[in-house]
């Protein structure tokens, strides 16, 4: 049999051993501490100040989800007490920084998909993020408004949701229906309510993310952090160990993984099963759902794992790319429709509101079919060889 080389131009060909390993985590621990550093020093009321502080956040997120998940994957080159200590605490701080941007993002997303489904007259594009701004301040001003009024009109006008009164001609003088003004109004009254519960449930994530930042528990978390950016914990052999068979072994269970997806039936644009468990009382997630989050979580893993090969210079795998993008989606199409379906189990909302959230909810669902679609169709592209 003829040897085989490696390409030495190919950065995922070449020998890479613990050094490698240590190296990524001391840079992710780094990126970790300057991001926390940012984030206090952008604490501010302004509005500047509090973008900044959004994004020092959010890299906080992704340097915490780097380092666990190296942590997971390459364990066995780790000092196993320590390992085993750090990474649900990374995996709690990253949990718990991530829920105010998920309520936003899954009301931004409820809002626009109830001003399609309405038909009312389209908002300009570039108005559309600032027509969406949640203030986080106002979910006890909205709940305020909702004990006093009793739930029924929103608390505060939404552009382009249900914007157009129930008697009032459509776009260009049309004549609205009645089943088209009472969807509208449906849709607003359905649209105020997601953002009373969703603008709460994001003003208890904010004030819960701060107190987490405060606790003795994270301290401890940004101690070891600090520790990591300058000692990394590797087990003796580590440093002459390859990292490429525990990189390969995560690869594997993502394909295995994906291997028990239902992919024929996702590669069809409209699956009726995902609309079987619709009406169930249950609030648990989709039954069908857990197993597509599982891909999410080892593709990711996977991607890490090929940074920590080619030392956080990774070359763009197109084919994983698209594949993740859709899992997103599919992620948060999933969550949307939960949203959808907890707002209808309401007591005492109207009719109208119900049926807006119900068709919501299958919408939702829609797209969940189209994102395992999509991705049903990026993975089952040609393989990006790699040894």
């Amino acid at each position: 049999m003829a040897q085989q080389h490696l390409d030495p131009t190919d950065p995922m060909a070449k020998a890479v051993t613990g050094e490698a390993l240590a190296g990524y985590l001391r840079a992710q621990a780094t990126e970790f501490l300057r991001a926390l550093r940012l984030h206090r020093e952008t604490g501010s009321a302004t509005a500047n100040g509090a973008e900044e502080s959004v994004d020092a956040a959010r890299a906080l997120r992704h340097s915490a989800r780097r380092i666990s998940g190296s942590l997971h994957t390459f364990r066995p080159l780790l000092d196993a007490t320590w390992s085993e200590e750090m990474r649900p605490e990374l995996a709690w701080l990253s949990g718990t920084l991530g829920l105010e941007h998920a309520c936003e993002s899954r009301l931004e997303r409820l809002l626009l998909a109830l001003h399609r489904l309405s038909g009312s007259t389209a908002v300009p594009a570039q108005s559309v993020p600032a027509a969406l701004v949640v203030d986080p301040a106002a979910g006890s001003r909205a709940a305020g408004a909702a004990r006093a009024g009793g739930g029924g009109a929103p608390a505060r006008a939404k552009p382009g949701v249900g914007a157009a009164p129930e008697n009032s001609g459509g776009p260009a003088g049309r004549t609205v229906s009645p089943e088209r003004g009472n969807l509208t109004v449906g849709a607003a009254k359905a649209g105020a309510l997601l953002d009373r519960q969703l603008t709460l449930a994001r003003t208890r994530a904010h004030s819960t993310a701060l107190q987490a930042l405060g606790s003795s528990r994270f301290h401890a978390v940004a101690d070891k952090v600090a520790v990591l950016a300058s000692e990394v914990p590797l087990t003796p052999a580590a440093p002459t160990t390859g990292l490429r068979p525990l990189a390969a072994a995560a690869e594997e269970r993502l394909t295995d993984a994906v291997a028990v997806l239902p992919l024929i039936t996702a590669g069809h644009p409209y699956n009726a099963q995902a609309l079987v468990h619709g009406l169930s009382p249950d609030p648990s997630p989709h039954p069908q759902d857990g197993p597509w989050h599982q891909v999410r979580l080892l593709l990711r893993l996977h991607r890490y794992a090929r940074e920590v090969l080619c030392e956080g210079d990774a070359p763009v795998d197109v084919r994983l790319l698209a594949a993740g993008q859709a899992l997103n989606r599919h992620r948060d199409a999933s969550e949307a429709a939960a949203a959808a379906a907890q707002a209808a189990r309401t007591p005492r909302i109207a009719p109208a509101t119900a049926y807006a959230l119900g068709v919501l909810h299958a919408d939702q669902r829609h797209e969940v079919e189209a994102a395992r679609f999509a991705f049903q169709q990026a993975w089952q592209k040609q393989t990006v060889s790699t040894p």
